[in-house]
């Protein structure tokens, strides 16, 4: 089956800026990355996938319901997104923020179920100690955790995540992305995500998408995507790919 549709999407700023034409088919299930040089659409794509931006031409469809025509309400029980940048409130709590997630369900009232799925998305996070503190009382990367939290308590088939692991330290990251791969292996999501550590790609991801000047021009396995001629033609930069303890790892020089 088919998680996201995307056929002839375009994005045009001006006569010379844009991104596509784009046709992509991202199954059900997992984690796809998408990677890709700065400027080459990866953000634009998500946020277009969730509605967040328009498009000039083309049509998305995600788990089934077109985006541009479906209603608000019933496109959002199917998929959440997490932008790039995310303006908080700092009078929040973290289960104050995790509760918004709830909203397509309890339209503001929550109930015994919502209380529940909050709790479970706050403990799958680890953010359990932290659910009483306010948002500007923690550190970039609990406040980005707890954002995540918020976007796996709206429970969606299909869950988009724009560079999550910015803000992140190095071990907080691989928690994260150690978290993500779980929240596909164990809850069904299906996630698409938007990484600039192509390692990271290419040991959590199940498939690429690799993209550049507003185009995609590799998709598949990370096998198919981690050598050095599809990396260094992506990247437009030399990459080796050597063969590390736990799988491909892609050297820059």
């Amino acid at each position: 089956m088919t998680a996201l549709a995307i056929a002839g999407v375009r994005k045009d700023y001006s006569d010379s800026v844009g991104i596509g034409p784009i046709d992509l088919r991202i199954p059900t299930g997992g984690i796809t990355a998408l990677i890709g040089p700065n400027g080459a659409g990866k953000s634009t794509l998500l946020t277009m996938a969730g509605r967040l931006l328009g498009m000039d031409a083309g049509t998305i469809e995600v788990a089934g319901l077109d985006v541009a025509r479906s209603r608000s309400k019933d496109l959002a029980k199917v998929v959440s997104v997490l932008r790039q940048e995310n303006h908080f409130i700092t009078r929040l709590t973290v289960r104050q923020l995790v509760g918004f997630g709830r909203f397509p369900h309890s339209r503001g009232r929550l109930t015994v179920a919502d209380e529940e799925a909050i709790s479970r998305a706050i403990e799958f996070l680890e953010l359990t100690e932290l659910e009483t503190r306010y948002l500007d009382e923690l550190s970039g990367g609990q406040r980005q955790r707890a954002y995540v939290a918020m976007v796996l308590a709206q429970d969606t088939d299909v869950v988009l995540l724009d560079e999550p692991l910015n803000n992140l330290d190095m071990r907080h990251a691989v928690r994260m992305m150690a978290q993500l791969r779980r929240a596909a292996d164990e809850l069904g999501r299906t996630i698409v995500i938007v990484l600039h550590d192509i390692n990271f790609a290419g040991h959590y991801a199940d498939r690429i998408c690799a993209m550049r000047d507003g185009n995609v021009v590799e998709f598949g396995t990370p096998a198919e995507i981690m050598t050095d001629e599809v990396l260094t033609r992506v990247f437009d930069t030399p990459v080796q790919v050597i063969e590390g303890p736990h799988g491909p790892l892609a050297v820059y020089y």
